[in-house]
C-alpha cells in the first residue's frame, strides 16, 4: 500500500516532532519501525532515508532513495526525496548523478525553489559556478516582491540571464 493514511501522516508529524538532530538515533528506530509495519511503503520508505541522512549517514540513505523512488514515490514525497537523494549524492561526491537527480526533479517539479537552489549547489561543486549563481539569482529575484530587492529585482534577473547565457559579450 503506497497511500499515506491520516493515521500515518499523523505518525510521522510525531516523529518529526519528537526529532532532535545532535541525536537522530531514535529517530531512525522510530522512522525503521513504522516501515517494519508498513513494508515496502515508499513515502516510509523515502522517511527512513531522510532520518539516515539527517544522522550522517549519507551510504545508507542512498540506498533507501534509491529503493523509495523504485517504490513508485509520488507528489509531494517525490520532489522532496529528489531534493534530498541529489543532495546527499553531492555530499558522496557523485556529482553528475546528482545533476541528473536534480534536472529530472527540475523537469517534473519546474517552480519549485527548492529544486532549484540544490541544483545550484550541485552546479557549483561541479565547477559551473556562474550557471549556480543565475539559478539563485534567478529564485530571489523571482520572489522580489516578498525581499527588499524592489527596484534591483529587474536587473538582477537580467545578470542571471546573463550568467546563464554564459557571459556574452564578454570576451
Amino acid at each position: 500500500m503506497s497511500e499515506t493514511t491520516p493515521e500515518l501522516e499523523a505518525a510521522i508529524a510525531l516523529g518529526y516532532a519528537r526529532r532532535d538532530r545532535d541525536d537522530m538515533a531514535p529517530t531512525v528506530a522510530y522512522f525503521e519501525d513504522l516501515l517494519a509495519q508498513h513494508p515496502g511503503h515508499p513515502v516510509l520508505t523515502y522517511e527512513v532515508a531522510g532520518a539516515h541522512d539527517t544522522a550522517g549517514d549519507e551510504a545508507t540513505a542512498r540506498g533507501l532513495y534509491e529503493e523509495a523512488l523504485r517504490l513508485g514515490l509520488s507528489g509531494e514525497p517525490l520532489r522532496r526525496c529528489l531534493c534530498q537523494y541529489g543532495s546527499t549524492l553531492r555530499w558522496l561526491g557523485d556529482l553528475e548523478a546528482s545533476l541528473d537527480v536534480l534536472d529530472r526533479a527540475r523537469r517534473e517539479f519546474p517552480a519549485s525553489e527548492s529544486v532549484r537552489v540544490f541544483r545550484a549547489l550541485t552546479l557549483q561543486e561541479l565547477g559551473r559556478g556562474d550557471e549556480a549563481l543565475a539559478e539563485l539569482l534567478a529564485v530571489v529575484t523571482d520572489h522580489g516582491e516578498v525581499t527588499d530587492l524592489g527596484r534591483y529585482a529587474t536587473g538582477l534577473a537580467g545578470l542571471a540571464q546573463w550568467y546563464a547565457a554564459g557571459r556574452p559579450g564578454d570576451d
